[in-house]
């Protein structure tokens, strides 16, 4: 099992890991695999299962620390979220979903991991939950909407500290079906530009997700 450039992240082969902390050894989110090694827990990083995984293997590079504040946007049921509550020992994941389905299944997870701070509420409307979230350190956004750009620059503009970056999944297929994936993605990153975005990074995720793709800003 050998580090990343991000702490917490390890890697073996293709696959990636997060240690699982003591309070949840032997706890599953997703089904993943484990690996025990010297009395550690490694969870697997399922890409099939999480866009950033893919975008891990698919070599993305983003600075994560053990102690940043991270707004994630589509939180869903925790998948992806649970990874990021590994790496974060100091700091706290605020998640946003408005789906009551996911949101039953995501505060399961954040009675056990105190470090996620679950929102029940409309990611286009950042002004609503501006009492509980601070500046953020990173923002990474995974919503299939068509204006799923627009969500995305509106909660940098509220939230993201000066001089940081922010993730979007970008789902093609939802921008414009009629429009080739490339295409769509372009569209994405146009509409970034405009809002005086620097694109850092524009990761295909395939063969994992389809007609996906990682795109990285800073501002």
């Amino acid at each position: 099992m050998k580090s990343t450039k991000i702490p917490g992240v390890f890697k073996e082969g293709k696959q990636f890991y997060t240690i699982n902390p003591e309070y949840c050894k032997g706890k599953k989110v997703y089904n993943e695999k484990i690996k025990r090694i010297k009395g550690v827990e490694y969870r697997s990083w399922n890409p099939y299962r999480s866009k950033f995984s893919s975008a891990l293997i698919n070599g993305i590079e983003i600075e994560i620390k053990d102690n940043y504040n991270i707004l994630y946007l589509g939180a869903a049921t925790g998948t992806t979220v649970s990874h990021f509550s590994d790496i974060l020992t100091n700091g706290t994941i605020y998640a946003v979903e408005n789906s009551p389905v996911s949101m039953k299944k995501l505060l399961e997870l954040t009675k056990i991991r105190k470090n996620i701070v679950p929102i029940f509420n409309d990611a286009f409307h950042p002004d609503r939950y501006i009492t509980i979230v601070p500046k953020v350190d990173l923002i990474y956004q995974d919503i299939s909407q068509r204006n799923q750009a627009e969500i995305f620059n509106v909660n940098i503009e509220k939230y993201l500290k000066p001089e940081q970056k922010a993730i979007i999944m970008v789902k093609a297929r939802s921008i414009d079906v009629s429009l080739p994936p490339k295409k769509a993605i372009q569209k994405v990153i146009t509409h970034l530009e405009e809002k005086h975005v620097k694109i850092i990074d524009n990761i295909n995720l395939a063969p994992y997700e389809k007609d996906h793709a990682a795109i990285i800003v800073s501002t």
